[in-house]
């Protein structure tokens, strides 16, 4: 059935392994995408969103390196939101609503629509692996197909058991059957292994829901859109969400429930994510709330099934439904499918190489829930790095790592290899200490160069890149050149409450005070003819205004990255033998010697190793 060796097989077509995938066949690789369910490829297994807080700036990123999350997100979205918009241009976060059926679809159509890529419909059973390198993987059928590197992308499926109340069943998804003999055969050759925990609400019948009792959240008056290609356009039409909140009334019927928890009763042993906590663990926790929010999620645009955001939980049904019957609008709810909590396998990531390759097995790449993180976002990020230094290997290339100034994605790998996590890890802004640097705006200006230089950002999109960056930055230039007269200027600084000018001034200037926006600035005539003149569009004037407000920040935040870059600069032997340094502590020796960072930068980031160590280590290598 399958005489030739692959260059790349991805296990699992979620969202890291369609990114895997599409990245590897997209650079040229012979790939095969291997899933259980063809008809689930990108499912979207939680909430029907892309993007959100930190997220959005991932998928940005991808979109910018020519992964597909944000083109799908774009075509199937119902509604766009730019999060934090009252805060400065770093926090930004885009979001969007999607239609789950309409975004897998999508998502297939376009992968079947990728060259190099092959599918097959099976489960992966075991791994063949020949003296430290991995040779292929094996089927539930026994047929063994051959390849030169494997990505595993395995998401919740890995000896998966799913929790409602006291019943447990063996599962990946609801409805869909565990994954079997992978961790056996990995733990086999030498890995180790850990259980996480995550979960996921009721979905319910819209038309059971009285709105009248909630409050409406629409999106955006002026959508934008993920992608920085132009083959996709902002919403003209969007669907609303809407709120409502807990009482103590839904608190005590939760709590009836408490005994038969899988959570309290000691069934489940493994941590969830911390972030996104279950509605009886928020109870809990914080005992002193009197009500929770809940966001009611439309699924599509057409279908009437809706989710509710907020309330994931793995109590027995009859109580999940009766307490959610005393929610305000949800007095009449008919459930579609109860909340779950599942139980899955993961690999503490710290066996990993910042290329995603583990350290024990060469050509074995893990990507997504498998290393412990937790988000659509998180895993189809990986999946696209994963993809990417998988056919880099191949081919005898040099890898593609992003640094932590460089990309949000950088963070996230550099976080998981160094710190490891014990539960499953999100991504925020404040995890990057680079962040006003690491903005949505300025993905593709960060990230497309470098991926068109490995083939896989088209030449249109590189041209699209320099365009905008040449244009703003002329922008700027226009700003930091323009003078305007006192009568120009004091009106409109009159009308914002800002200190009036008694000469003519630079508009750079006027331009960077906090007070004044875009809005006020295009009143000069000046601004106006600008515009005209040169067809500038909102993405530019966006990019102008940051650099102009921010140009102070982004500035110094770039002098501390480059002072750490020449850490970075500063390799680590491989074969590095940190017992023979006497002065070093001994868990910063354990932890050096398990994690072997590859700089001194990143030794530096693991925890435990003190500055001090640090030290040490400098002058033991001569510096």
């Amino acid at each position: 059935m399958f005489q030739e060796e692959y260059d790349v097989i991805v296990v699992g077509a979620g969202h890291a392994g369609s990114e895997a995938a599409a990245a590897a066949a997209n650079l040229g690789s012979r790939t095969l995408l291997v899933t259980m369910s063809l008809q689930n490829i990108a499912q979207m297994s939680c909430n029907p969103a892309m993007g959100g807080i930190a997220k959005g700036q991932i998928v940005r990123e991808i979109d910018a390196l020519g992964g597909y999350s944000g083109i799908v997100s774009d075509r199937t979205a119902i509604q766009f939101k730019m999060l934090n918009k009252s805060k400065g241009p770093a926090m930004w976060s885009p979001r969007v609503q999607s239609d789950r059926m309409r975004f897998a679809e999508e998502w297939r159509l376009m992968l079947e629509g990728t060259p190099n890529l092959d599918f097959y419909q099976e489960m992966v059973q075991g791994l063949i692996i020949e003296n430290g390198k991995i040779k292929g993987v094996r089927t539930s059928l026994g047929i063994e197909i051959k390849a030169k590197s494997v990505v595993l992308t395995n998401g919740t499926f890995l000896n998966g058991l799913i929790h409602v109340g006291d019943k447990q069943f063996g599962g990946g998804r609801a409805g869909e059957s565990a994954a079997h003999g992978i961790t056996e055969d990995l733990i086999k050759v030498g890995f180790e292994s850990g259980r996480m925990k995550t979960g996921t609400p009721p979905r319910v019948d819209g038309r059971s829901l009285d709105y009248t009792k909630m409050n409406e959240e629409k999106g955006d008056a002026k959508p934008d859109k993920f992608s920085y290609s132009d083959i996709t356009s902002p919403l003209i039409h969007q669907r609303s969400c809407h709120m409502t909140y807990t009482s103590l009334d839904v608190h005590d019927i939760l709590r009836e429930g408490f005994d038969r928890s899988p959570m309290f009763n000691g069934r489940i042993k493994s941590l969830g994510p911390r972030y996104c906590p279950s509605i009886e663990d928020k109870i809990n926790r914080f005992a002193d709330k009197e009500r929770h929010q809940l966001f009611i999620e439309p699924e599509g645009w057409k279908t009437c099934e809706v989710y509710v955001n907020g309330f994931s939980t793995s109590l027995p049904a009859d109580i999940q439904f009766k307490a959610m019957r005393s929610v305000a609008g949800f007095e009449k709810v008919q459930f579609l499918r109860p909340g779950y909590a599942i139980e899955y396998d993961y690999f503490p990531p710290t066996q990993l190489k910042h290329t995603l390759e583990t350290k024990l097995i060469e050509g074995l790449y893990f990507a997504g829930q498998i290393n412990g993180t937790t988000g659509y976002e998180e895993a189809a990020s990986q999946g696209l790095m994963a993809g990417i230094n998988a056919h880099l290997k191949v081919n005898e290339k040099a890898p593609l790592i992003l640094k932590r100034d460089e990309a949000y994605i950088g963070v996230l790998i550099d976080d998981l290899i160094t710190k490891g996590t014990e539960e499953p890890y999100r991504m925020f802004t404040s995890r990057a200490e680079y962040r006003t640097l690491l903005r949505q705006d300025n993905a593709d200006f960060r990230l497309t160069p470098m991926s068109h230089e490995i083939g896989l950002a088209s030449e249109a999109r590189l041209r699209r890149m320099e365009h905008k960056l040449k244009e703003s930055e002329k922008m700027v230039s226009f700003f930091r050149d323009a003078s305007v007269t006192v009568a120009e200027a004091n009106p409109i600084l009159a009308s914002k409450d800002t200190a009036l000018i008694s000469q003519g001034d630079k508009m750079f200037k006027i331009f960077s005070r906090p007070q004044i926006d875009l809005e006020d600035i295009m009143k000069f005539d000046k601004v106006k003819t600008y515009i005209e003149e040169n067809d500038v569009d909102q993405e530019i004037l966006e990019q102008a205004e940051i650099q102009v407000k921010y140009s102070g920040y982004i500035e110094k935040e770039r002098n501390n990255a480059d002072k750490l870059k020449r850490l970075e600069d500063v390799k680590i032997p491989e074969d590095f033998d940190y017992e023979k340094i006497k002065s070093m502590s001994i868990e910063a020796k354990q932890k050096l010697s398990k994690i072997r960072p590859i700089t001194i930068s990143q030794a530096s980031r693991i925890s435990g190793v003190s500055p001090s160590d640090i030290s040490v280590l400098l002058i033991y290598m001569g510096r």
